[in-house]
C-alpha cells in the first residue's frame, strides 16, 4: 500500500515540476515543451522501473535502476519545493505575470543546486560524531568503557557489501569495546544477499554485537539475517553485555502494544548495574527513563535526511538527532548511517555514534 503511495505521490509531484518547467522560456524556447514533456515522460517510466525492479536483486541491473529511479525522486522533489514557493508567492503567476516565469526558472536552477549538494551529502563517508554519557549504576572499573552505534544502514541493492565493508573499517578503527546496530540494518524487501551477511559477520569488538530489529526488519523463520551475522538481537528482552552494564532491546518488527513493555514488567529479571535501552524508533521515552534505562539509543528518524522533512518528522520527534536528556535519562538519536531511498542528504551527512561511557563519582562532602 505505501509502495503504491509513493508511486502516486512522485507522478504528482513530477507532473507538477513537468508543467511548471515548460512555462519557463528560456528552457521552452532552447529544449521544446514537446520534447521536455518527453524526456519527463521517460524519467517517470525510469522511476516507476527503479520502484517496480529494482527491489529484485535477481534481476540484471536492479542497484542501477534503484539508484537512478531513487536519485530521481530525490531531485524532482528539491525542485518541487522552491517552484511551489514561487508559485504560492506570485499567486501562480496571476500575480506577477511578467516575472513569474522568470523566477520559476530561477527556482528550478535553485533547486538543482540543492539536489547537487544533497547527492554529495549522501554519498560522502559517514561522520562519527562523539557523545559523552555519564551513567548512573556503571562501575567505575567499566570508566571510558566505548560504544559504537549504527543505525538504519538500510542494506540491500544500493547499499551492498562494498558499501558495507568500509563502514566496518571505519567502525573497527575507533577500537570500540561493543557495538550496538539499533535496527533497520536491511532495507527488508525480501532475503539481503549473502555477500551482505557474509560481510557483517566481519564486524566485532571484544563485548560483542548486539542490536534490535527496527520496522524494515523481516524474519519469518526461526533465525534471522541478523542472527545469522552473528548479532546478538534483543527482542524484548535484557542481558548483560558485562557485569555492571545491561542492555535492554525493544523489537519493532511486529511489535504489538502489550510484547513492547514485557522488559519493564519484570524487574526481577533485569541484571544490575546501568541499563541501557536499544529502540529502534524513539517512541515511549518518558515511560523508558521512568522504568529505570539511564541511556536509550534509538535511530529510524534519519535526522529529517532531505530538508524540509526535518520540519515534519520533529512534529513527531521532538528530538530529532543528537543527544537530549528527558527525565534524567540520556536520550541519543543517530541520524542514520545509511539512507533510506535516494542517496541524499540535505544538509547534514550520515553518522556513526561513538559513546564514551563515565561512571558518575559521588563527591564526598568537605572534600577538596
Amino acid at each position: 500500500m505505501f509502495g503504491w503511495g509513493l508511486t502516486l505521490l512522485s507522478t504528482l509531484v513530477l507532473a507538477y515540476v513537468a508543467w511548471r518547467s515548460t512555462s519557463v522560456p528560456w528552457l521552452a524556447k532552447r529544449v521544446g515543451r514537446r520534447t521536455l514533456w518527453i524526456a519527463f515522460a521517460c524519467l517517470w517510466a525510469l522511476m516507476a522501473a527503479g520502484r517496480t525492479l529494482g527491489h529484485d536483486a535477481s534481476f540484471p541491473g536492479s542497484a542501477f535502476l534503484e539508484f537512478t529511479g531513487m536519485t530521481l525522486l530525490g531531485i524532482l522533489f528539491l525542485c518541487f519545493m522552491p517552484l511551489l514557493v514561487v508559485d504560492l508567492a506570485t499567486g501562480f503567476g496571476f500575480g506577477c505575470r511578467a516575472s513569474a516565469p522568470r523566477l520559476r526558472g530561477w527556482a528550478l536552477l535553485g533547486g538543482l543546486a540543492l539536489s547537487g549538494f544533497a547527492s554529495f551529502q549522501g554519498l560522502r563517508e559517514p561522520e562519527v560524531v562523539e557523545y559523552e554519557v555519564q551513567l548512573p549504576g556503571l562501575p567505575q572499573e567499566r570508566d571510558g568503557l566505548v560504544v559504537v552505534a549504527l543505525a538504519d544502514l538500510h542494506l540491500g541493492s544500493t547499499l551492498g557489501p562494498r558499501w558495507l565493508e568500509a563502514r566496518i573499517a571505519q567502525v573497527h578503527a575507533l577500537r570500540p569495546d561493543l557495538v550496538l546496530l539499533l535496527g533497520d540494518v536491511f532495507e527488508g524487501h525480501g532475503r539481503p544477499e549473502e555477500r551482505v551477511i557474509k560481510t557483517l559477520r566481519t564486524l566485532h569488538a571484544p563485548l560483542g554485537i548486539w542490536g534490535v530489529d527496527g520496522n524494515h526488519e523481516r524474519h519469518g523463520t526461526a533465525l534471522s539475517p541478523l542472527d545469522e551475522a552473528g548479532v546478538r538481537v534483543l527482542r524484548n528482552a535484557c542481558a548483560t553485555a558485562v557485569p555492571g552494564l545491561a542492555l535492554a532491546g525493544r523489537s519493532e518488527s511486529g511489535r504489538h502494544g502489550a510484547a513492547q513493555e514485557a522488559i519493564w514488567n519484570v524487574p526481577a529479571e533485569r541484571p544490575q548495574g546501568a541499563l541501557v535501552l536499544l529502540a529502534h524508533i524513539p517512541q515511549q521515552v518518558e515511560e523508558a527513563a521512568r522504568s529505570g534505562a539511564t541511556l536509550m539509543l534509538s535511530g529510524h528518524t534519519h535526522g529529517g535526511q532531505i530538508w524540509p522533512f526535518s520540519y515534519l518528522t520533529g512534529r513527531v520527534y521532538p528530538t530529532l538527532a543528537g543527544k537530549a536528556q528527558i527525565e534524567g535519562m540520556t536520550l541519543i538519536i543517530n541520524r542514520g548511517t545509511g539512507t533510506w531511498g535516494p542517496r541524499m542528504r540535505l544538509w547534514r551527512r550520515s553518522e556513526i555514534s561513538r559513546i564514551t561511557l563515565s561512571s558518575r563519582r559521588t563527591e564526598i562532602p568537605g572534600a577538596g
